[in-house]
């Protein structure tokens, strides 16, 4: 009987030791417990005039010589205020502009008329296998280039459901830029007028960091 009573009594203890652990976060220090953040999948966002406003003061405070050497924001909040920039670059049938920002990654897609895009002229025969309007999507990274100047560097590109051959995405884009096209900007990126103390962009975990130009 006793060593069963010391069984049973060894069991219990297990069953609270068990108990207590799955439970910790409730009675242990601060820290020591577990911090469970959830994650938020990225999402597409219309640009809002609420983002715009975000960056700019974040560009103000960037340029103030007593200011901060770099401003950290959300990834739809620079999202919207480059591609508010570069929408002005797209053929006037766009609508639907949205954008999201998904690790270290930017994404742009709106609706367009195939034939403001240069129809078989830029996309060949994936031109038939589409209709009148397709959802462009453009998805890539920011780069500045130099003093006042970045580009949107497109490494993918989608038209309906279709992805584009790497070969095809200089073409398409040659149709989103009006005017001389600015020195130094690759062939697969859209210009994009930035402050000139703004010396470079990083894109990481959602977040976009812009750091001043110390030079």
């Amino acid at each position: 009987m006793g060593c069963l009573f010391r069984l049973g009594c060894l069991f219990l203890l297990l069953c609270a030791l068990v108990l207590g652990w799955f439970t910790r976060d409730r009675w242990m220090p601060e820290r020591f417990r577990t911090h469970h953040v959830a994650a938020v999948a990225p999402s597409w966002e219309p640009l809002s005039p609420t983002g715009v406003d975000h960056t700019r003061a974040a560009l103000t405070r960037l340029s103030q010589p007593r200011g901060p050497v770099f401003q950290t924001l959300s990834g739809a909040d620079v999202a919207s205020y480059v591609f508010s920039a570069l929408a002005k670059q797209m053929p006037a049938s766009t609508d639907s502009i949205a954008a999201m920002v998904n690790g270290d990654t930017v994404a742009l897609r709106a609706n367009v008329r195939m034939a403001d895009l240069g129809g078989v002229g830029s996309l060949g025969p994936v031109a038939s296998m589409l209709g009148d309007r397709e959802r462009v999507q453009l998805t890539g990274t920011l780069r500045v280039v130099q003093p006042g100047l970045a580009e949107f560097l497109v490494r993918d590109v989608k038209v309906g459901q279709l992805s584009l051959p790497h070969a095809m995405i200089s073409r398409l884009l040659a149709n989103f830029t009006r005017g001389q096209r600015p020195s130094g900007i690759d062939a697969d990126a859209l210009p994009l007028a930035i402050p000139a103390y703004v010396g470079d962009i990083r894109v990481a975990n959602g977040k976009i960091t812009l750091y001043k130009n110390v030079d």
